[in-house]
């Protein structure tokens, strides 16, 4: 052994065999299947949605107001989704609806075509 106060080594295959027989086997569950059952049928256990927002069809989210914005210019625009659905219909996903809405409105203009244009900020600007 070493004098190394922290000093540590892999045991042996002997070693581990000797220390598998002597340490005491656990029950495989202390808990009953009632205690499972109210854990997972809990709403807080579903978790996030599959998607994220900005891939779900306007009828999926569930939010009453969208909103979205743009990372260059700030610009923040809002729609109700009972509008959306009139206006696009319930399939459209909102990633193209909230670029249609903030099309042509952005402030900074670089004249290249590929870089013009609003930049959805579709997390933050999310909340409804």
């Amino acid at each position: 052994m070493s004098n190394w106060s922290a000093y540590w080594r892999m045991p042996s295959p002997k070693q581990m065999e000797k220390l598998a027989r002597e340490r005491p086997r656990e029950p495989a569950s202390d808990v009953d299947d009632g205690w499972w059952e109210s854990v997972l049928n809990d709403p807080r256990a579903a978790g996030a949605p599959r998607l994220p927002i900005h891939q779900m069809r306007l009828n999926e989210i569930p939010r009453h107001l969208l909103r979205v914005e743009c990372m260059r210019c700030a610009r923040v625009v809002e729609i109700q989704k009972a509008d959306a659905l009139r206006l696009y219909g319930p399939h459209a996903v909102w990633k193209d609806v909230g670029q249609r809405l903030l099309d042509d409105g952005c402030q900074h203009r670089t004249r290249r075509h590929e870089e013009d244009g609003c930049w959805p900020d579709w997390f933050g600007g999310s909340q409804g």
